[in-house]
C-alpha cells in the first residue's frame, strides 16, 4: 500500500508559477509509475504528466512546454513544476502511484489561476 500526500497548491495570477509536491510513504524507486492528474469542476479527471520508474515521461498536450515532472528518490517525492499558468489550468490536482495492478491516489490540492 502507498499513502500519498500532496502540497503546493494555491492561488496564482495568470502567467505565474507553482510547484506541487507529492510525497509517498514508500520508496518511489519501487513504484512503477507516478503521475499527476487534475479535475476541473464539471469535467473528468485527466492525466497531466507521468513518469515511470525507468524515467519515461508523458505530458498532456495542453501542458507541454509549461509543466515539468521530476522526482527526488531520496525524499520519495515527485514534483510538478507549473509555469505560465492559465485560468484553464484551474483544477484539483491529484497524485497517483501505480504498483502492480493497484492505483493509489492522494487527497488532491487545489490550484486556482485568476486572470
Amino acid at each position: 500500500q502507498v499513502q500519498l500526500v500532496e502540497s503546493g497548491g494555491g492561488l496564482v495570477q495568470a502567467g505565474g508559477s507553482l510547484r506541487l509536491s507529492c510525497t509517498a510513504s514508500r520508496s518511489i524507486s519501487s513504484i512503477a509509475t507516478m503521475g499527476w492528474y487534475r479535475q476541473a469542476p464539471g469535467k473528468q479527471r485527466e492525466l497531466v504528466a507521468a513518469i515511470t520508474r525507468e524515467g519515461s515521461i508523458t505530458y498532456a498536450d495542453s501542458v507541454k512546454g509549461r509543466y515539468t515532472i521530476s522526482t527526488d528518490n531520496a525524499r520519495n517525492t515527485v514534483y510538478l513544476q507549473m509555469n505560465n499558468l492559465q485560468p484553464e489550468d484551474t483544477a484539483v490536482y491529484y497524485c497517483k502511484s501505480t504498483v502492480g495492478w493497484q492505483n493509489y491516489w492522494g487527497q488532491g490540492t487545489q490550484v486556482t489561476v485568476t486572470v
